[in-house]
C-alpha cells in the first residue's frame, strides 16, 4: 500500500453536503479488510450511542507495515503515514460494526500513542497522520477531541497505535 505524504482534497468542498462513503469515494481511498484481533479481545465495542475501537495499529494483513520508533528507526513522516494507515483500519472496522461509515454522527475523541526515541518532539506533525484522513471523511464539522503521547513501545513494535470513539448517529 502506497500511502501519499499529503491526502487529497475532495474536488469541491464548497459543494452540497456529501457523505463520509461518497467522500472516500472522492478521496480515492479503498478501505483495508479490517485487523482481526491479535489477541483475546474484540475489534469494536457499542455502548448506547457510542462506538469504541481497540487499539489500532499500522497493520496490513496481520502483519505491522511500520516498524520502529520515531526519532530512532523512523523519521517523523514515516510515522505520519503509519498514523494514516491506522487511521484507515479504524474507519474499515467501524464500517465492519455498522455497515456504513454514513452512520457516524462524529468522531469524538482519538488518542495517538507515538513509540519515539524519547527526543522527539513533533507528536503533534505524527497524529496528524490520523486527524487528517478523519477530517477529510468526516468533514471539520466532525473532528475530535485528541490527545498525542509519547512512550517508550507499542504493540508489534509498531510507531503509532490509535484510540477512536465514534458517536453513532440515531
Amino acid at each position: 500500500m502506497s500511502i501519499s505524504s499529503s491526502s487529497p482534497r475532495p474536488a469541491n468542498p464548497e459543494s452540497e453536503p456529501v457523505s463520509a462513503e461518497q467522500r472516500l469515494t472522492q478521496l480515492g481511498i479503498q478501505l483495508p479488510s479490517p485487523p482481526s484481533p491479535f489477541g483475546t479481545y474484540v475489534e469494536s465495542v457499542q455502548s448506547g450511542k457510542l462506538l469504541f475501537l481497540t487499539g489500532m495499529l499500522p497493520t496490513e494483513g496481520g502483519q505491522a507495515k511500520f516498524l520502529g520508533r520515531v526519532g530512532a528507526e523512523l523519521d517523523v513522516e514515516a510515522g505520519r503515514q503509519a498514523a494514516y494507515l491506522a487511521a484507515l483500519n479504524g474507519l474499515a472496522v467501524v464500517r465492519k460494526h455498522l455497515g456504513s461509515l454514513d452512520k457516524v454522527a462524529r468522531v469524538v475523541r482519538l488518542g495517538v500513542s507515538i513509540a519515539t526515541s524519547g527526543d522527539v518532539r513533533d507528536h503533534p506533525k505524527v497524529a496528524d497522520g490520523a486527524s487528517q484522513v478523519l477530517q477529510d471523511v468526516f468533514g471539520k464539522d466532525k473532528n475530535p477531541c485528541r490527545l498525542v503521547l509519547g512512550v517508550a513501545s507499542l504493540p508489534l513494535g509498531t510507531p503509532v497505535e490509535l484510540e477512536l470513539i465514534f458517536e453513532i448517529a440515531e
